[in-house]
């Protein structure tokens, strides 16, 4: 289960309890300059986020109405429209999620409305939102004090095997396609899936040599170790990671090897690290599988957040927090370089976000907490969206010059991938 809500009374709990830690760890210390900083660089440059889950969120507490939801109000999740101002976030990509486990049949139908309900929360508040289909696009948005939105398909189980129906994702806005979500697919292995391929098979390898054709940013979040190797081998293009870790610092199957991050300098590829606890933390890790292990049988949100909140009552809390990001985003850099990475928090209406970054009003305090580290602004604007701005032009330059000598594959996936 990917999903749930922030009621009102667990915000309460919730905010004595990061009441507590911040004082405990002394973020309450962080400093008015640094913060300020930090402000005045997000003003300037965009703050690109990878992944935000939205769209699902509207899904399960109004039936997709964006209008009845009041992004323009502060609501009881962690994404709206007063917050997201506050956290001067300049472009966001907003995640058009499908559970992998959706039925085949039943898959294009759900994946449309994600899309539509996306498009539809940039159409009801164009005063704040603006659809970007480019690198371009979002400069041009973030400097007409808009938040440029771009969408981001979170697993391709809606191409039902189709590298038609990629090219058409694509004519509906969608700019990056992560290859799977936690199923395994027929053509890649996911991190959390059944290891069926060992990795992508020639279909997926196919796949992703028509996305670089068409101008799909590649994400290889979600994917095995080997699907992640695999598609760099194949790929012409940057690759993203739209929100993951560093399996160095916790070895989370959803984290990237070293051994990965190692091959981004040639690839030029960007890993935005996500702000997920159990990606950050060793403590959450384990209790999170702890929290598993007592009921596996989990179904429904209200399920997971029963069992959630009984957890922490037998167990006591555990949290991430920001000093967890910057930890995970300063490997990433020492490892693959500066110019590898970027953000990707994947908000989806979770109470346990780390501490200090609760929702997204928070990035400014991300980013001072780097500056205290020591940060130059060169390399803050490249984390806030500079690689990720140099990544979709490359990205987009590929395909023009693959366009320019190849026409589209109209391949299938039995072409590729003979039944045993």
């Amino acid at each position: 289960m990917k999903r749930t809500r922030m009621h009102r009374s667990t915000r309460i709990a919730a905010a004595l309890l990061i009441l507590i830690s911040a004082i405990s760890t002394g973020q309450d210390h962080q400093s008015d300059a640094a913060l300020k900083h930090a402000k005045d660089l997000l003003r300037e440059t965009p703050l690109i986020d990878g992944h935000n889950d939205l769209p699902w969120v509207i899904r399960e507490e109004t039936g997709g109405d964006v209008v009845a939801f009041q992004l323009e109000r502060e609501n009881d999740f962690d994404t709206d429209i007063p917050r997201l101002r506050q956290g001067l976030v300049g472009a966001q990509f907003w995640s058009v999620w499908i559970p992998g486990e959706t039925a085949p049949a039943n898959a294009r139908r759900i994946q449309m409305e994600q899309i539509d309900t996306a498009r539809r929360i940039i159409d009801t508040h164009p005063a704040t939102f603006e659809l970007a289909l480019s690198a371009d696009e979002i400069e041009r948005i973030f400097g007409n004090n808009k938040i440029a939105s771009l969408l981001g398909m979170e697993g391709g189980y809606a191409l039902n095997n189709s590298l038609e129906a990629m090219r058409e994702f694509y004519d509906l806005g969608v700019r990056y396609m992560t290859l799977t979500h936690n199923v395994t697919l027929d053509w890649a292995d996911a991190a959390l899936g059944e290891q069926t391929h060992g990795g992508l098979t020639e279909f997926g390898r196919a796949l992703v040599r028509e996305m670089n054709r068409t101008g799909m940013m590649v994400d290889i979040a979600h994917t095995s170790s080997a699907t992640m190797h695999q598609t760099l081998d194949v790929t012409r293009a940057p690759v993203i990671w739209s929100h993951a870790g560093a399996r160095a610092l916790v070895d989370h199957p959803r984290n990237v090897p070293d051994d990965v991050l190692s091959r981004l300098s040639e690839n030029g590829g960007v890993v935005m690290v996500t702000f997920i606890p159990s990606f950050l933390s060793k403590d959450v890790w384990e209790m999170e599988e702890g929290l598993w292990a007592i009921n596996a049988g989990i179904e429904t949100i209200r399920e997971y957040r029963e069992t959630w909140e009984a957890y922490d009552a037998k167990f006591g809390a555990v949290r991430a927090s920001i000093k967890d990001v910057a930890d995970h985003i300063e490997h990433v850099r020492d490892v693959a370089g500066i110019d590898h990475v970027g953000i990707g928090s994947d908000y989806w209406g979770m109470v346990d976000m780390p501490v200090g970054l609760e929702d997204v009003s928070g990035f400014p305090r991300l980013f001072a907490e780097l500056i205290e580290r020591g940060w130059n602004d060169e390399d803050l604007r490249k984390l806030a969206g500079k690689n990720m701005l140099r990544l979709m032009r490359e990205v987009e330059l590929v395909a023009r010059t693959l366009q320019s000598d190849t026409p589209p594959s109209n391949a299938t996936i039995a072409d590729f991938d003979k039944p045993n």
